[in-house]
């Protein structure tokens, strides 16, 4: 096998920008692009492969063919024939809703699905923009209801203002938003179960606001104060900087720079390796003597069964590195 790149899978939403096509370099004057999905086997939003001999073969049908040699044994062992990650990058020229996501519990009862836990890497924001992650002050259940129906949920909620390079780990079941002139790459479960919360009252061209689910959500959210809900980390050049380690992804942080070439072990992990270009350009040589070029805004799987994968570049790059923990 050899890394593997995918179509890739535009969502053209009402609060979408114009950043996600350029960050891509995307032949395409498309606009109001919300979500990019770079790799998915979200039911109707499967991910084609896009280069070399499996090119136009969806990712569901390459896992029935290659099985561990693909995903991991390990992999295999957890999820089944389901893949584990939904990779995107999404802009908002707009708020989103305020939201919370089930975990596996809950939206197993529910939904039959994953839970959904989440990171997200801010790759650029506009001057004084921010996000929203947990609660400023301790409420009870009850007082959530209360605070929804009365438009008063905005505060109690923790405001963050962001810059280019925050890091937030968002397990199920925190309460959350993106605030506008975000820009972000997203890993997380693969689950498309959102509660929406609050959505600021707004209305469509018909006066109708979008439904929400507060009853759901009450059972769903986590209550607890939290004083770390943004992560922090110190950015070293050359070599792996954790961001975020839980029972669902490892996400590492790679600056590579002065024309280096580091080594990142695979068969280590047993699980694939997906490597998404934030910055630069970057060449991924592996064991097998395939070399595959990234550019900024590409997202590459590679194959549990590989042994390694060099990682070099000419002049600078920067990249997120993810797979399953064991």
């Amino acid at each position: 096998m050899y890394p593997l790149k995918f179509d890739v899978i535009l969502k053209k939403i009402l609060w979408g920008g114009s950043e996600i096509c350029k960050f891509k370099n995307l032949d395409t004057k498309l606009d109001g692009i919300g979500e990019s999905w770079e790799i998915s086997q979200v039911k109707d939003n499967v991910s084609v492969i896009a280069n070399g001999e499996y090119k136009g073969k969806s990712l569901t049908d390459l896992m029935q063919e290659k099985g561990a040699e693909l995903l991991g044994q390990h992999v295999i062992d957890r999820f089944g024939d389901k893949f584990p990650l939904l990779i995107k990058f999404i802009d908002a020229r707009d708020n989103l809703s305020i939201q919370v996501h089930p975990n596996d519990q809950l939206a197993k009862e529910r939904h039959n699905s994953f839970g959904k836990t989440e990171m997200w890497y801010v790759i650029s924001a506009q001057e004084g923009a921010g996000l929203y992650s947990g609660f400023s002050k301790q409420i009870t259940p009850d007082e959530y209801v209360e605070r929804v129906e009365n438009n008063t949920i905005m505060d109690v909620l923790q405001f963050h203002p962001v810059k280019s390079g925050d890091v937030f780990f968002l397990p199920a079941g925190r309460i959350h938003a993106i605030g506008k002139g975000i820009f972000i790459a997203e890993i997380q479960q693969t689950s498309d179960i959102t509660y929406r919360i609050y959505d600021y009252n707004r209305k469509d061209a018909n006066g109708k606001g979008r439904e929400l689910h507060t009853a759901l959500a009450k059972d769903a959210i986590d209550y607890k104060m939290y004083s770390d809900l943004k992560t922090e980390y110190t950015p070293r050049k050359n070599e792996a900087v954790l961001l975020a380690d839980c029972p669902y992804f490892t996400t590492n942080l790679l600056e590579i720079n002065n024309e280096r070439s580091i080594r990142r072990s695979v068969a280590d992990k047993d699980s694939f390796v997906i490597y998404i270009c934030m910055g630069g350009n970057i060449v991924l040589s592996d064991n097998n003597g395939c070399k595959t070029a990234m550019h900024q805004g590409e997202t590459v799987l590679v194959p549990a069964s590989m042994e390694y994968v060099d990682l070099s570049t000419s002049e600078s790059a920067k990249l997120l590195e993810c797979y399953i923990p064991r």
